[in-house]
């Protein structure tokens, strides 16, 4: 292919990039630099037929000509991702300066907010990212094996927990597991306590946000190895049958080796999306108990006084380091492979 010709087939593609990756990417790490202006405070003296009272208001004018002379707001530096909002250095050092047992630490470390949502986001994405694979793996295998009559109407309901809005699947397992939903009130029942409750306690809370994430994206994992099993070679099984391979051999030996680029790619897609962890804990409320990266910058964005546009922007860019790091290994043994495929 001519460079000419190359350059104007990748063109269009990197000028999207540009302007839908690069720029925002370079705009939100900018505005993580800065903070909001503090606010300008007057005293103002109201009187009355009973006297004067000395009040003390924001002034407007004054803040709105800061943000108009500095529209990105205060010049900060990397001051937003040491404090106690985000890294915590200073509280780092403090706790283990203190020389606490290990458990005082790592409690005193989850009541920190960024380092209690990265733990959630953590255990959810390892937990959840397997999980989907496994059980998708699992379906796809039998939806493969059922006669065709009847496999449109299982693949139907089988992509119906992806074909559901993430918020309102979230929202119809809250109102399931409610004090007063089918799931709750059959644990009341079962356990004979009226005060039993899913949402009252952190670790039953983390299992059910785990299981709707399951969930919810196993069958995404479904399709995925659905569609890798009809290109299976049929010489290769039909081989291994002759050889008297039973079902778990030539699962184990002609189906997976078959499946693992499919299954990398999953693994891809799951962990940039589980990473992102977002709309569950808003279904469930969950904030008093499990709260993500994706959760924090919601937070920050969404105050009734001022939005923390530098605080929001600090967590995104420590959010989008945390993907990095979680990919790397599997991009790295992704380059492998392929460098040896090539040779």
């Amino acid at each position: 292919m001519r460079h000419r010709d190359f350059i104007a087939f990748i063109f269009p593609s990197v000028v999207a990039m540009i302007l839908f990756i690069a720029i925002p990417i370079v705009s939100v790490v900018v505005q993580s630099l800065y903070v909001e202006h503090d606010r300008v405070l007057i005293e103002v003296e109201n009187c009355g037929p009973f006297g004067c009272t000395t009040e003390t208001r924001v002034d407007a004018e004054a803040t709105a000509e800061m943000k108009a002379e500095q529209p990105l707001g205060k010049f900060n530096g990397l001051g937003t991702y040491f404090n106690r909002a985000h890294l915590a250095v200073d509280e780092l050092k403090a706790i283990f300066a203190d020389n606490d047992g290990f458990g005082d630490i790592v409690a005193q470390i989850y009541n920190l907010p960024f380092y209690k949502a990265l733990s959630f986001t953590l255990v959810y994405t390892f937990l959840v990212t397997p999980l989907c694979m496994i059980f998708g793996f699992l379906i796809a295998l039998g939806v493969n094996a059922i006669p065709k009559v009847v496999k449109g109407p299982v693949i139907f309901l089988s992509l119906l927990p992806y074909i559901v809005t993430p918020l309102i699947g979230s929202l119809i397992l809250f109102w399931m597991i409610n004090s007063d939903g089918v799931i709750g009130a059959s644990l009341q029942y079962i356990f004979n306590d009226p005060e039993l409750s899913l949402k009252a306690s952190p670790v039953l809370m983390w299992m059910v946000l785990i299981i709707y994430g399951t969930w919810h994206m196993a069958p995404f994992c479904f399709v995925v190895f659905y569609a890798g099993l009809q290109t299976l070679p049929t010489d290769t099984l039909e081989s291994a049958m002759i050889d008297g391979a039973n079902r778990w051999e030539r699962i184990r030996y002609v189906v997976i080796p078959h499946l693992v680029p499919l299954a990398t790619f999953v693994g891809l897609v799951l962990l940039m999306d589980n990473f992102r962890v977002f709309e569950p804990i808003v279904g469930f409320s969950s904030e008093a108990h499990a709260t993500s990266l994706s959760w924090a910058i919601y937070n920050d964005l969404s105050g009734q006084v001022d939005q923390l546009y530098g605080s929001a922007a600090a967590t995104s860019v420590l959010t989008m380091i945390g993907v990095l790091i979680i990919l790397t290994p599997v991009l790295i043994r992704t380059w492998r492979d392929f460098s040896r495929r090539a040779r």
